[in-house]
């Protein structure tokens, strides 16, 4: 067999994208997140340091792999591209690879997509993409994507042929695993070894499932064994799907790779008929307890009174710049101060407004200040309040999910009020890390409690100091009732806006099993 380096092509067109979204995305959403083009001198560098793809560009380097880049764009979760733009980004991607194979310079294609992309007119662009691309390189030129746990999958997708591997974990703290893993399936392709073979089937459910704690920490690690123990078997993925994104394939899902022998095949069905079910099984087990916001902050003041002087970190889950809210909400804020509750940090608000008249006054000046609640009515009203500017920063960065990487927050402020620290910024995204509220001197760990805006990267990085973590279930554009969104495409039934469900589940998790043979190399 050929052992010898890889001239591998690696891109990505990244967005998890919500119908529900008050926010537009274009292409400048992707030149305010990360847009890199193949035409910049720094383009490998500046693709090779996406955090995602840490495992990839490990595994390149120990192989000696040559890396051809191609498009490389990634933007904070939002509405649906408009179909003008989503085909520019597509079609740059396809001229990418087009050039790269006129060269006859390539022997795979590895992608980092996310799984949940929406345009006008196209309500599956993976699939979409990986398709084109399919037609591009032909059945002799494997294909790879690295998804996220949250992509709703399609059988276009799978259709492909393409080798589709998604994260396991939530929070997503494994991408590094899952591209050394994806890495060596195309490089077993590459050198000739015998293609594997997808089998799917959609699971009727939606859902937040961390896998933080039981009982989806003991299904990740069930999954982990099974590639390990199952003859055959090389990757099972579980797609928790996601419910903001109204499609027609729009569900968690559970996918198999295994060889393509009759005692592979037959293992690998028996094994996602197991995993189908019990993946189904612990729905109601595995989902994140969100109360209702008054009573969430019931049960956060009762865990402060027992908290041992560490804090209780309450997750304003459903303003979650992660899944396409805005950012700016102002439920929860308007709560504590009707409450009167103090010694608190809260973060992120994103007001890029709020942020430049406070940067104006300047550290340590009182000025009244109207905070939030500017995008639509899942912000809630702006809340006005007289504030002293604790800190003004313009480097601000907090730890992402990968080791040793970091996001800007762009001009940020910390301001008090009332009891309240407030950290305000001007780069829309999610809590990760401490640092949100560290780099503009408040120390959460001295606060009896800690707001974040986030549903559940956060305890990646909060955990170790919480005394205990509640999840609020404020109004906002990720509100846990999915009964109250306005679905226009969602594939019914489906737990949990169909109790009934389980009575045809067994039908159903065996009735859309796929198959799907990738392109021998």
């Amino acid at each position: 067999m050929n052992d010898r380096p890889m001239r591998l092509f690696l891109g990505g067109l990244v967005h998890e994208t919500s119908s529900f979204s008050p926010l537009p995305t274009s292409v400048q959403s992707f030149h305010e997140g990360v847009l890199i083009r193949r035409s910049d001198p720094r383009a490998l560098q500046q693709i090779a340091a996406q955090p995602n793809l840490v495992g990839v560009i490990a595994a390149a380097a120990r192989h000696g792999d040559t890396l051809l880049p191609g498009l490389y764009a990634q933007a904070q979760p939002s509405g649906p591209l408009s179909r003008t733009d989503y085909e520019r980004l597509r079609d740059e991607l396809l001229a990418d690879l087009r050039a790269a194979l006129s060269l006859g310079a390539v022997d795979a294609v590895l992608l980092e997509l996310h799984g949940a992309m929406l345009a006008e007119g196209y309500p599956d662009c993976e699939g979409d993409l990986l398709q084109r691309m399919r037609a591009l390189v032909g059945s002799s030129i494997p294909i790879g994507a690295l998804l996220d746990l949250h992509c709703n999958l399609s059988p276009a997708m799978v259709e492909s042929g393409a080798m589709l591997v998604a994260c396991k974990e939530y929070p997503h703290i494994d991408y590094g695993a899952r591209g050394e893993e994806l890495h060596a399936m195309l490089r077993a392709m590459v050198r000739g070894e015998p293609a594997l073979k997808a089998q799917w089937r959609r699971v009727p459910m939606l859902g937040i499932f961390g896998t933080t704690r039981p009982p989806m920490r003991d299904f990740v690690q069930r999954l982990q064994s099974c590639e390990q123990t199952v003859p055959g078997v090389v990757s099972v993925s579980a797609l928790h799907g996601f419910p903001w994104s109204d499609t027609p394939h729009t569900s968690a899902a559970v996918l198999v790779l295994a060889q393509d022998t009759p005692a592979a095949a037959k293992a690998a069905t028996q094994l996602l008929g197991e995993l189908s079910e019990a993946f189904y099984d612990l729905r109601e087990r595995a989902s994140a307890n969100r109360l209702p916001l008054p009573a969430a902050l019931d049960e956060a003041i009762e865990a402060m009174q027992s908290a041992d002087g560490r804090p209780v970190v309450l997750a304003d889950t459903s303003d979650n710049a992660g899944g396409g809210a805005a950012g700016d909400s102002t439920f929860v804020l308007r709560e504590l101060l009707q409450r009167g509750v103090r010694d608190v940090a809260l973060g992120m608000i994103w007001d890029p407004q709020a942020v430049a008249i406070a940067t104006s006054a300047g550290s340590g000046a009182r000025l009244p200040l109207r905070i939030g609640g500017k995008v639509g009515p899942m912000s809630g009203d702006p809340v006005d309040l007289d504030v002293e500017v604790l800190a003004c920063r313009t480097d601000a960065r907090q730890r992402s999910l990968t080791p040793g990487g970091t996001d800007p927050l762009g001009p940020a402020v910390a301001v008090r009020a009332q009891g309240i620290d407030i950290v305000l910024n001007s780069i829309r995204q999610q809590v990760f890390s401490p640092e949100c509220f560290t780099e503009l001197g408040i120390d959460p760990v001295a606060r009896r409690l800690v707001v974040v805006k986030s549903t559940q990267h956060f305890r990646s990085g909060f955990d170790a100091m919480a005394a205990a973590v509640v999840y609020a279930d404020a109004p906002g554009s990720l509100q846990s009732d999915l009964g109250r969104l306005p679905y226009k495409h969602l594939p019914r039934p489906v737990w949990p806006l169909d109790q009934a469900v389980k009575a045809t589940t067994s039908g159903s998790l065996r009735g859309n099993v796929a198959q799907r043979s990738a392109p021998s190399s």
